[in-house]
């Protein structure tokens, strides 16, 4: 598994120096374009999930415990976090939101039956994977409703919930929108709330906090161990934005809304890793000092994951059934959304049972990947060659989110 990891990676990264180095200045147009902060909404909320909130308190002692892991002795927790959820890994997304935008419409490899299927196969996976993570973080988080170890059936209750909420969402596309500007408001929120509580509980100075930030630079220092795997836990995460990858791509590059190549390339590694570095930041000031984080930031902490949950599952659920035309306007809203959660829930309880890992969904998306790039050698080299546009349909027009279903 970790050589077909690797293989996935540097394959990927060749690619997007091609791509930069063929179609750097082009214009790229989605089939529903919006504006720039839009865009940068959409693609935030839509391509993280719960484990931006919930993970770090629990994975900072880990890293800095060098006696177990070793491996991580190049460089700090706060680096190590940011590395394997920040910058260069967002690149994945650009590749494939780039090839959805311009290349699928001439291509439509993944129209063929057969890739369309395990590409929905791969979505459906990465759906219930991301309800799983919740249901399994909740216990450290709201600890008062259990024993703070031991999954109790509220929780299963609060998973349910989240699951029909975003199965509604997706039933228009005018959703995405709202759920993406409001959880990024939402987020940046907590962001503050939590950086003036840190100060209030513990009488430190801003200059601490900028001491703390600058912990980040020893990443930049560091960038290329964080390429390959760097022990099985890294390898999981790799496998983890690989699932994400392709249906992210698909998901918001029918968004993007005139930007030239290169930035769209800047937008989505540079942009999101902003709020991802304050925000680990400041949870890291909190586990460096011993700041509890018990009732309310916790609480928050929860809220907000739980949006970007909703948020997420919504654009999956529309990608997925849209891709398998199972729609509200074939089936009607009621069924589509009773299907769609009881599918859900039963996966998401496999995971819990490890009856599936989100590493074999990984490689099948890198599988997807690879073979699209033959699939392109074999039958379509020289269309994909004489490309020096978006498709001629895509027209910037920011109304047309307005008037989607």
């Amino acid at each position: 598994m970790t050589t077909w990891l690797s293989i996935g990676i540097l394959f990927t990264f060749i690619a997007i120096a091609f791509v930069i180095y063929r179609w750097g200045n082009m214009q790229c147009v989605g089939v529903t374009p919006v504006r720039k902060f839009t865009f940068i909404a959409i693609l935030f909320t839509s391509g993280l999930d719960v484990g931006l909130i919930m993970f770090p308190l629990t994975e900072f002692a880990g890293y800095a415990d060098l006696a177990a892991s070793p491996e991580y002795g190049f460089s700090n927790p706060l680096a190590i976090e940011f590395g394997f959820w920040a910058c260069l890994i967002w690149a994945f997304y650009f590749l494939t939101c780039f090839y959805f935008c311009v290349i699928e419409p001439r291509v439509k490899y993944f129209e063929i039956p057969l890739i369309k299927f395990i590409n929905n196969i791969v979505i459906i996976g990465t759906c219930a994977f991301t309800a799983y993570l919740l249901l399994t973080n909740l216990p450290w988080y709201l600890p008062q409703l259990g024993d703070g170890e031991t999954i109790v059936g509220s929780f299963y209750l609060i998973v349910l919930m989240v699951i029909a909420a975003a199965v509604y969402s997706s039933t228009s596309i005018r959703y995405v929108r709202y759920l993406s500007l409001g959880s990024t408001w939402l987020f940046l929120g907590l962001i503050a709330i939590m950086w003036c509580g840190a100060f209030l509980s513990d009488d430190s100075s801003v200059g601490e906090f900028f001491t703390t930030f600058a912990l980040l630079g020893d990443y930049f220092g560091n960038i290329h161990n964080f390429v390959l795997p760097i022990n099985d836990y890294h390898e999981f995460y790799l496998f983890w934005w690989f699932a994400w990858s392709i249906m992210i791509g698909q998901f918001t590059a029918r968004f993007v809304g005139g930007m030239k190549t290169y930035q769209v390339l800047i937008a989505m590694m540079v942009f999101p890793s902003i709020p991802i570095a304050i925000w680990f930041t400041v949870l890291y000031y909190y586990s460096a000092n011993g700041i509890d984080t018990s009732g309310f930031y916790n609480l928050a902490m929860v809220i907000v994951g739980v949006t970007f949950v909703i948020n997420s599952l919504d654009s999956l659920v529309r990608l997925y059934t849209d891709n398998l035309n199972l729609t509200v306007e074939r089936f009607g809203k009621i069924p589509y959304i009773v299907g769609n959660v009881v599918v859900l829930s039963g996966l998401t309880l496999l995971f819990k049972l490890d009856f599936l890992q989100i590493q074999l969904v990984g490689a099948l998306a890198i599988g997807l990947i690879l073979s699209c790039f033959v699939y392109i050698l074999k039958s379509h080299y020289r269309n994909v060659g004489d490309i020096e546009r978006s498709p001629k349909e895509n027209k910037i027009d920011f109304t047309k989110i307005e008037l989607a279903d």
